[in-house]
């Protein structure tokens, strides 16, 4: 009998030493809803989130999944998305931080008139220059990657933009403020909206043309609603947007650190040059639906577009003053953005 007792005892103690490496469960799985404003065949979900979400389950070994909600499926309005993910509405988010203007003036640097060389020099200058500059601006939410989107193009509707008189007295569809100044110092007038809404817009005869890469135009469909489009070449492009994928600060902050390892193998520098070229790839379809529709492809002639920058230099020294009486060093912080778009690869067409 006490043999008996003592062999049950030392099963039992055995049992309860294996007993938390047999029996325990796996580890919890993470969850990610990711939203975005723009439809499911958009290169935003198609060439950033898809691959993203896949890259990060696969390295994670299956503990962090995703579920991607494009045009607003989860609900609000674009300009919400930012403080629906520092809320922790949701868990990513794509978002435009000029959809709020005003509220990231430093990051909006990038979006001054002739900045932007391509996109993905671009992006690579943009995320420099947030982990250096912009850090601040961003404090309630985990950044996980700045871009930029490729050249802006004009896209009108009956109507041919081969110079600065032509815009004159236009009604477009501005993306961002420094945008918008510059398109009112050309004399037309700038409607700002978030670009979802810019199809019914046009379709509305509210606005007679939009500024938008070509990217854009496919999803949106807005080759359609327009039929005249207007290149500007040189050293710079017209413009650019900068956008934020970021997740939510505390979804981050509690991740285990191999899962937060995962994460942050694909975040920032590690993907910019990917991302960037990316978007430079993505002007393709645009430009051919457009050809095949029969619109016009125009350029705008070297003078003019001198016109331009010469307009546009007053767009900067405001900016430049607007960061200076905000106790920043606007001078500085505009030949910083600069100097990173030359040094990761200016082109010149």
């Amino acid at each position: 009998m006490l043999t008996r007792r003592l062999v049950l005892a030392a099963c039992m103690a055995a049992g309860a030493t294996l007993a938390p490496a047999a029996f325990m469960p796996a580890a919890a799985q993470v969850e990610l809803k990711i939203q975005h404003f723009l439809p499911a065949g958009a290169p935003s979900q198609k060439s950033l989130i898809e691959p993203w979400a896949k890259a990060v389950e696969e390295q994670s070994q299956g503990k962090i999944k995703s579920r991607i909600f494009p045009a607003m499926q989860l609900g609000g309005k674009p300009p919400e998305l930012y403080d629906q993910v520092r809320d922790g509405i949701v868990d990513v988010v794509w978002t435009l931080p000029s959809y709020t203007p005003g509220r990231f003036p430093i990051m909006s640097v990038f979006e001054l008139p002739f900045m932007i060389n391509d996109a993905e020099a671009t992006t690579k200058a943009a995320w420099e220059f947030y982990q250096t500059y912009a850090k601040a601006e961003f404090p309630d939410v985990h950044p996980l990657l700045f871009h930029v989107h490729a050249r802006g193009v004009i896209h009108t509707k009956g109507k041919a933009v081969q110079s600065v008189d032509d815009l004159k007295g236009m009604k477009l569809r501005a993306p961002s403020r420094p945008v918008g100044d510059a398109l009112a110092k050309y004399g037309a007038t700038p409607i700002f909206m978030p670009v979802p809404q810019t199809p019914e817009a046009l379709s509305k005869n509210v606005v007679e043309g939009t500024v938008v890469p070509w990217e854009v135009t496919v999803p949106l469909r807005l080759y359609e609603l327009t039929d005249h489009h207007t290149l500007i070449t040189g050293p710079r492009g017209l413009y650019t947007s900068v956008f934020l994928y970021a997740m939510n600060k505390k979804k981050y902050d509690g991740l285990p650190a191999d899962l937060k390892k995962v994460i942050d193998a694909n975040s920032g520098s590690a993907i910019t040059a990917r991302i960037g070229k990316a978007w430079e790839d993505v002007e393709k379809p645009g430009l051919d639906a457009a050809k095949a529709r029969g619109n016009k492809i125009l350029t705008m002639p070297d003078a003019e577009t001198a016109k331009l920058r010469k307009l546009a230099e007053s767009v900067h020294a405001a900016w430049v003053e607007d960061m200076n009486k905000a106790g920043k060093d606007g001078a500085k912080l505009l030949a910083a953005a600069q100097a990173l778009i030359d040094k990761h690869g200016a082109k010149t067409n």
